[in-house]
Formats: C-alpha cells, structure tokens, sequence
C-alpha cells in the first residue's frame, strides 16, 4: 500500500499535538471510481476517476482544527501539521496533554487486518465490460412497451485503500471495494408519467456483477413503473399499513437512525437526546447498526478513525441503549466511540454516521401479518423522503403500494405518502415478521455522502396517516 509509511505517519501525529491537544489523527486515501451510464440505447458516459490524499486533524479545547493535503511528502506534511498545531494556540493550563514532536512521540500498534473479504478488485475489469453490462439492461426492454419514455441504467464501482493514525496509538489498515448497478425506467400514458427504480450492489469486489443478471433488473423496474402507472390514486386517511421486507429500510434509516447519531443528540438535535434508558418503541422493536455484514453495502472493517466496525444494538426491546458514535462525540458528550465515525473522503473529517441499520425481525409470519388487516395499505417499496430528527416528523413517499381488503393483497394504487412521528411509530408497532429485505444508498448528512445499508422485517403499524385523494376521488 502506497502513502505515508507507518513511521512518518506517527511523527506526523506528534507533531500535531505538539502545542497541546486532546486528540489528533492522520488519514490516508487513495480511492478509484469508474462509472458507465447508457440511455437511448448507447453509452453516454464513462469515467473514471482518482482521488489521493491526507487529512489532518487537531481536537483542541473541543474545537477541530483541519487541513488537507494531495502532496504527501514528508516536508509538505510536517508543514501541514506544524501550521494546524500553531494555529491551535500555545498550552493554556488546562490539564489537556501536550506531546512533543518528532519520531517517537506517538508510538503507534497496527491493528490486525479485517474479516470481511474485500472480493475481486473492480480495477481490474476493464471498462468495455460495464459497458457491456449497462447496455444489456437496454436491450431487455427493446420493444418492451410503448409506454417507456425513458430507460437509463447505471453502473459505478470504487476500489478505496485507506490508512489511519492517531493519539490514542492505533495505526489501522483497509481495502474496500463498492459497487451499484441501478435501472430507472420513465412510463407515460399521456397522462401521468410514473418512475421505477431498481438498484443492486454492496461491498465487495466485481464478483457482485457476475452474478446479476441485468435484463432482470431492468425488467423489475419497468414492470413496477408500469403497474403504477395503470393504479388508481391511492386513497386518504388514517388506516393500517403494512411495510414488506421488500420495502427496504427506508423507514429505520430516515425515521430512527438518523436521530441515534451522537452528535444530534449531543446537540440536542435529535428527539432522542434525553432517552437514554428509556422505552422508545415496541417491546417488539431491535434495531441495530452492524457494519460487520459480508456483502452489506454499509460494512467495512475500520471506520475511518481506525476503530472496528461492530454490531452495536440501539434500541433493545425498545429500550434505547445506545447511539453511534465517533471521537468527538466522546470528547465531547462522553459517548462511547461506537466503530461510527466516516467520512467521504480525506477531504472530510469524520463524523457519526449508520452503517447498516436494522430493525431485526421478529416471530410472526409476514402472510399473517397481511391477513390482520381488514382495510390498508401494503407498501412493497418506499421513495424518497424527508424527517425532522428535532421532532421525529417525517414524511416518505411509497413507489409501489397495494391495498389489503379483506386480509387480502388487493389492486395497486399510486401517489401514497407516509407521514407520522418516528417514536410514536416505533411505539405503535404491533407486528414484527421472520423475514428481512435489505435496501441500498448513499446517505447525506453536512454535505457528506456515504454508501449505507438498511434493513427490516415486515412490519405491521396499525394506525397511520396515508396521503393521496380524498373520499370524493380528487387530491388529497
């Protein structure tokens, strides 16, 4: 692996902290993405991309002091750490250690290299071939229907090795290779227009790709597109929903996860900030963050301070336990550093983000889940969507939704929203299922972007609010 070795790394650090500090690290980056999209039949982009780098960071008296640097010599990173340690001040008498600097200040232990197997390096693909991949998704939808406006399909992949070192002596090592290939499919009768979306991908190397057939992807998200379009409006009101595990996360992600991020809470920013200990959802209700799931596309083996990644349970029973965490949060607010701290690049320090977070499933059986139901909504896949981690309001859209009558799946019906609060949602939860479905993205927090994983059992909530037309047909 290339970059800073071990040595000068630890110098670095020391350096640092040479005028006083609580805490410093250095992160190396060296990061390849390679993208092919094809629409109207051909390629319309193919790129690839490097990125190489270090951050550098000084915690001092609670402020982040930061820099950033694509020249990585010695010279240039003694400069860079010598400015960021000047700029901090001198030592007041705080009681904060000071280390001095050069070699040996900051003796640093490698940790052992990760379990999760980093797979076939997409690097060594050539690009021809996901090009070929993209345009097979194309071709499965050649005459397919008169109705497809629009058929766009994408491939991207990252090949990332990274190196961290910090104050507390660890030195950490990680390979991570991520891919996703998405379909999105435009219908129009005329009339309305309706969009499906279908994506596949994880962690792990190119062996993800040759296992997927393309067609069949493309053919989901047109088949879903199209149903959609064909459904009637979907009615309004407070009634039962059923979430499928084929719905994904969504739910757990926005609605929960993003509010046991521990500088939310820390801030007061999230609903959760003063529930430590107490009942915030179903007895029925676990959710977890686990990063360290094979294939999963929120895992990896460090985060990006250097700390495991682990399987850390947030709310038991519906109990909250704990929020993820990084090290500025436990300066800062005590909470223990949870394997949570990521950043999109060297360009970024880290902060408390998910990794893959779940509702994990429980004992009923999701076809008796259905059948409880005498009148609602059976939603198969949520859209996109917006909360509000202050009050825990939230508002999701439903791509694929079909109405339950009788305890029956009945016809589809499009223009569904969700809109409740995530507690009180947890709380009312009343039916868990034995399976599990798993989603996929990239999530968003203070500019950032980092690929997550999401997942949950079926789900049953017996009263929520369901936007789309009102009782005499018309917008609701």
């Amino acid at each position: 692996m290339n970059g800073p070795d071990q040595g000068l790394m630890a110098e670095i650090v020391s350096i640092l902290l040479s005028s006083g500090g609580e805490f410093a690290d250095l992160y190396f980056q060296d990061m390849t993405a390679r993208q092919a999209e094809a629409e109207s039949g051909r390629i319309e982009r193919i790129a690839s991309v490097r990125e190489r780098g270090v951050g550098l960071r000084l915690i001092r008296h609670g402020v982040t002091h930061f820099g950033t640097s694509v020249e990585m010599s010695p010279a240039a990173l003694r400069e860079l750490a010598g400015s960021l340690a000047a700029g901090a001040g001198e030592v007041k008498s705080s009681g904060k250690r000071k280390v001095e600097g050069g070699k040996g200040g900051i003796e640093l232990k490698k940790r052992p290299a990760g379990r999760l197997p980093a797979g076939e390096d997409p690097s060594g693909v050539p690009l021809e071939q996901k090009g070929k991949l993209v345009l097979a998704a194309l071709r499965a939808l050649d005459g397919y229907d008169s109705r497809l406006v629009q058929v766009k399909s994408v491939y991207r992949d990252s090949s990332l090795v990274m190196k961290v070192a910090n104050s507390d002596g660890v030195y950490a090592e990680d390979t991570r290779y991520h891919g996703v290939f998405l379909v999105q499919v435009v219908v129009s009768d005329g009339d309305h227009m309706q969009t499906g979306y279908e994506p596949v991908g994880g962690t792990g190397g190119y062996d993800l790709f040759r296992k997927i057939d393309p067609g069949e992807v493309a053919l989901i998200s047109a088949g879903r597109a199209l149903t959609m379009l064909q459904a009637p409006e979907a009615p309004s009101g407070t009634m039962p929903v059923v979430l499928s595990s084929e719905a994904g996360g969504t739910m757990v992600h926005e609605a929960v996860g993003h509010g046991l991020e521990a500088d939310l809470a820390g801030q007061e920013l999230s609903i959760y900030a003063d529930k430590m200990g107490l009942q915030v959802a179903s007895p029925l209700v676990t959710v977890v963050d686990d990063a360290t799931l094979p294939g999963r596309r929120g895992s990896y083996n460090y985060d990006d301070e250097g700390e495991p990644g682990r399987r850390t349970v947030l709310v038991d029973k519906g109990v909250l336990t704990a929020f993820m965490s990084d090290k500025a949060a436990l300066l800062k607010y005590g909470m223990p550093a949870t394997g949570n701290g990521r950043r999109q690049s060297f360009r970024n320090w880290p902060i408390p983000r998910m990794s893959n977070t779940i509702i994990e499933p429980g004992k009923h059986v999701p076809a008796d889940i259905v059948r409880s139901v005498d009148r609602g909504l059976l939603v198969l896949k949520m859209g996109g969507g917006q909360v509000n981690t202050v009050t825990g309001d939230f508002v999701f859209d439903v791509s694929e939704g079909y109405l339950i009558e009788g305890g029956e799946k009945a016809g589809p019906v499009r223009g569904a929203t969700l809109a409740g609060n995530g507690p009180e949602v947890l709380k009312n939860i009343d039916m868990v299922g034995n399976d599990l479905g798993f989603g996929l993205g990239t999530c968003g927090k203070d500019g950032q972007g980092v690929p997550v994983g999401d997942a949950q059992p079926t789900l049953r909530i017996p009263e929520i609010v369901v936007g789309g037309r009102d009782a005499e047909g018309g917008p609701g």
